[in-house]
């Protein structure tokens, strides 16, 4: 049979999303995306609340809490809930310290996604340029990743503190694209809140969300996000035909 006869390779999500091509640029967000950090978090969480004199807080309720970073999340402990506008600052500034010193070098319960792995390899093997935007303090990066055997992937990391504004601001996004030289219509962003996606339609950015992560217990599909899919892999599984 002849290469004219061959049928055509079926197009990939990827391709769908890119006129036929492969993104320039593929940045990911961490917490919820690629690793489930909740079992390590909620730990920190309890421990910073028992040193405290309070209840801890349990992993179902923290699972709700993360998303904005260390800083908003101690808050949300202490206030019990999402709203944390009561929270004496004071208070949380000592809280924060326990808590990062409970969740420093801490990752043993945290666990790659299935997929994850397999997903930065076909991307870095295609020639898309990778990057990391979490709002996780950047202190805790280099371990969890090399921990988790995510190292080495990444180009450009940026977390929760390298910059003033973090998710849903798009700096980061803006950042990173400029240091790669790509434009907003050549790059993907993929995560798992609505953080994740109103970060990237700030920045122009097309952005597929994960079903599986953490968003405030709602479904993220309620935030229009280009696509939503429950494994990673799905990046490159063939597109439905419309």
């Amino acid at each position: 049979m002849t290469s004219a006869c061959l049928p055509a390779a079926p197009a990939t999500l990827l391709h769908a999303l890119f006129a036929g091509r492969l993104p320039r640029l593929a940045m990911f967000d961490l917490d919820g995306t690629l690793v489930d950090s909740v079992p390590d978090l909620a730990a920190a969480v309890d421990r910073m609340l028992l040193a405290l004199g309070r209840e801890p807080a349990g992993l179902e309720r923290v699972r709700l809490w993360v998303g904005n970073g260390a800083r908003v999340l101690v808050r949300r402990a202490l206030a019990g809930g999402l709203d944390h506008a009561g929270v004496d600052e004071a208070l949380s500034e000592r809280a924060l310290a326990l808590f990062m010193d409970a969740y420093a070098d801490n990752h043993a319960l945290t666990r790659v996604y299935p997929g994850a792995v397999e997903t930065l390899e076909r991307l870095r093997a295609e020639g898309v340029a990778l990057a990391l935007i979490t709002n996780k303090p950047a202190r805790f990066l280099p371990e969890l990743l090399a921990d988790k055997g995510l190292d080495g992937y990444f180009q450009w990391q940026v977390g929760g503190d390298t910059l003033p504004q973090q998710k849903p601001d798009p700096a980061a996004l803006l950042w990173v694209m400029a240091q790669a030289g790509v434009a907003p219509h050549e790059a993907l962003f993929v995560g798992d809140s609505r953080n994740d996606v109103r970060a990237a339609r700030a920045a122009g950015v097309p952005c597929v969300a994960l079903s599986y992560g953490y968003n405030h217990g709602e479904s993220i599909a309620l935030e229009r996000p280009a696509r939503v899919i429950d494994d990673l892999r799905e990046l490159f599984a063939a597109a439905a035909r419309p």
